[in-house]
């Protein structure tokens, strides 16, 4: 969670450089939907935690409008306060991630994935996801569940459990198919 103007920007500058937008020439970013967006939900999040006057309070119900117009228009419901640094979205599509939902750094997701609260062996909540994860297209997360660092969740896989780190999953429902991790698919 962001606490401060400078680790705003670290969390702004890390989404870059992983999404690759870093190293483009600025003409290149301005027409990326993801420059905006990035921007937008790094913005949001250092002013929601951040600034606390009685003006910083309508700024703030300006920007989270803000947000949720461009979610809207990209087709992607992903709230603040849930992404670590480094997030990436490779390609545009529908993309749901529950407000509850904890996802550490250097996140890669891809399109029509569900990150969301369920209700599982009695128990309510959403997924905690650790870092250097990669999310397939398809794949669908939800539910009391903890993911732990470098995992690789395959396309279209069902994840209702929790699984340790270092390893692949996928199916319906998903299990450990490799001890393969996510080095391959996340530069750190």
């Amino acid at each position: 969670m962001i606490q401060s103007k400078k680790q705003y920007k670290e969390y702004y500058m890390q989404d870059l450089k992983q999404s690759g937008l870093l190293n483009k020439k600025w003409y290149e970013r301005l027409i990326d939907r993801r420059f905006k967006f990035y921007k937008s939900l790094r913005y949001t999040e250092y002013y929601y935690n951040c600034k606390k006057s009685f003006l910083s309070k309508i700024i703030r119900k300006i920007l989270l409008v803000r947000h949720l117009r461009l979610c809207d228009k990209y087709n992607w419901t992903i709230p603040i306060n849930v992404f670590g640094p480094g997030l990436t979205i490779v390609h545009t599509g529908t993309i749901v991630v529950s407000g509850k939902a904890k996802i550490g750094k250097n996140c890669r997701i891809h399109v029509c994935t569900n990150i969301g609260r369920a209700i599982s062996h009695g128990e309510a909540g959403a997924p905690i996801i650790g870092d250097n994860v990669y999310i397939g297209p398809g794949a669908k997360i939800f539910g009391p569940i903890t993911i732990g660092d470098n995992v690789v969740v395959g396309a279209n896989s069902v994840v209702n459990k929790s699984f340790q780190s270092d390893c692949t999953i996928a199916g319906v429902p998903a299990k450990k198919i490799s001890d393969n991790n996510s080095k391959a698919y996340i530069d750190e």
